[in-house]
């Protein structure tokens, strides 16, 4: 649902306390002087008591303090900022990735490409409060998480969240809570593993989903120093601003996702976070997009055998790259073996004996000693690295996806595939139909579909704004290809494509 719906569509979902809306949108009650998650137990409210608000900085903003009960904070986040590519939505990927922080409010301004006062007067107008505001609400959030999620001090968890001070982090506690970090602690449930250097997380998202598609995505493509992946975890090494970071994505016996994580620096915990939400796409919003897609006789049964698939995205855009770069026209397995050398001869080590995928100043120097393949290919790899290094090829998540696939395009070597294929995983765009995917059409024509680009493209127009989903249900009805034959089976990490690593 949208931030923008009727009011009265809204009131209808908090009054069937429906928890497919939480963290779509806040209800903010006048009589009370609180805001809720939809779903909130409470009795509702009169519908001339209540307003509806995009976020929980606006809701900040105009007086409210959040729900004690129901803790608004806790819901997953709002799957709008990667539907929507408005200024508005890439501000809000971007302030979740930690650039207010780093670069403060002229720094995102300038990343998006406006002066500081209008960028405030443009989220103000589109969300209900300004660049500082979201910053602090998401600062707010990111505390909680940790008060109430591990044994980290309470002067710790302020730097992690990115506050500057403890008592910067106290007072918006105080402000947003009504109570003291003490108190907010206090009311957490359950033991809390408390291990010296790390911090164990629930990444709450909405159901269903398909934990087992993912793991299987990552494990096919897995840098063995790099990543590590099991049929129910997944772990990485990453560079993060403040250092070296590890996170590792796991689904419990009870069928939740953890993240366990290790950082250098704590200010780097809530990017890291935000990092393993995008990765696994757990902002989506399942109900929707499989509503969407069961809608056509085409692809009912796909998402009847498989609900809740997600597209996976990205640990780092400039890695995401490379790696797509390198497995073009090449199988998985085969990309998996080129990326797996460039790591192993350009990576660093990091303290703990893990491995860094190889920084783009390295392969712009080096790579065409490690990489094999035609001249031009390699060039074209190098380039980009080099042109990734040194500014000259912007590549965030807080960009304009058509300004980003315009200056993908532009570079040496990089055709429509790669540059849809980055935009996918980099944005999250959940409308990117990659129709010269050789496994995508394979599994068009596997379901009923038409097997051609131009036939395929011209028949997806009809499931915008999801065709990512599409094509991630497509990849996994391809038939897989074998030695010997052509299996009768389907698997999302098998097919021979022009799918990177």
């Amino acid at each position: 649902m949208s931030p923008t719906a009727p009011h009265e569509e809204m009131y209808r979902a908090i009054s069937a306390r429906d928890t497919r809306f939480d963290g779509q949108f806040v209800t903010a009650v006048r009589s009370t002087g609180i805001y809720c998650r939809p779903s909130c137990p409470a009795r509702t409210p009169k519908p001339e008591n209540v307003t509806f608000y995009p976020t929980s900085a606006a809701a900040h903003e105009a007086g409210y303090r959040a729900c004690k009960r129901c803790l608004p904070e806790a819901a997953p986040g709002s799957p709008a900022w990667n539907i929507r590519g408005d200024a508005a939505a890439r501000a809000m990927r971007l302030i979740a990735s930690g650039v207010v922080e780093r670069e403060g409010v002229p720094g995102l301004a300038r990343r998006l490409g406006y002066s500081p006062r209008h960028l405030n007067r443009l989220l103000t107008t589109e969300l209900g409060a300004g660049p500082l505001a979201l910053a602090r609400a998401h600062r707010a959030h990111t505390a909680r998480m940790l008060l109430v999620g591990t044994c980290m001090p309470i002067s710790d968890v302020a730097f992690s969240a990115g506050f500057s001070s403890i008592r910067q982090c106290n007072d918006t506690i105080r402000e947003v809570f009504g109570m003291t970090p003490g108190e907010l602690r206090a009311r957490r449930r359950g033991a809390v593993a408390d291990v010296q250097g790390e911090i164990d997380l629930l990444l709450p998202h909405r159901a269903p989903i398909d934990t087992a598609g993912l793991f299987a995505w990552m494990a096919a493509r897995a840098l063995p120093g790099v990543e590590t992946a099991t049929a129910t975890s997944f772990a990485r090494h990453l560079q993060m601003p403040g250092g070296p970071a590890h996170l590792e994505i796991r689904r419990t016996p009870e069928g939740q996702l953890r993240l366990r994580a290790r950082v250098t620096r704590l200010g780097d915990l809530a990017p890291l976070v935000a990092t393993a939400r995008r990765l696994f796409d757990l902002d989506a919003d399942p109900d929707a997009v499989d509503d969407a897609l069961s809608a056509h006789d085409e692809l009912a049964p796909l998402i009847a055998a498989l609900p809740g698939i997600r597209v996976p995205g990205a640990a780092d855009p400039h890695e995401m790259l490379i790696r797509a770069m390198v497995g073009q026209q090449i199988t998985v397995a085969a990309a998996r073996t080129a990326l797996t050398a460039l790591a192993d001869q350009l990576g660093e080590r990091t303290p703990d004996g893990g491995l860094l995928f190889p920084t783009m100043a390295a392969i712009a120097e080096h790579g065409a000693e490690v990489l094999r393949g035609p001249a031009a290919r390699i060039r074209a790899i190098t380039g980009a690295a080099a042109a990734l290094a040194d500014g000259s090829l912007p590549l965030t998540v807080g960009d304009d996806g058509a300004e980003q696939r315009a200056r993908l395009l532009a570079m040496p070597g990089i055709g429509p595939w790669t540059a849809d294929y980055v935009r996918m995983r980099v944005l999250g765009d959940p409308d990117v139909l990659l129709p010269g995917d050789v496994a995508m059409r394979a599994g068009a024509a596997a379901s009923g579909l038409p097997g051609d680009p131009a036939s395929l493209t011209a028949w997806a127009e009809r499931i915008a704004p999801w065709r990512s989903y599409l094509t991630a249900h497509l990849w996994h009805a391809a038939p897989v290809r074998t030695p010997r034959r052509r299996a009768a089976t389907t698997s999302p990490v098998l097919a021979t494509s022009k799918e990177s690593s």
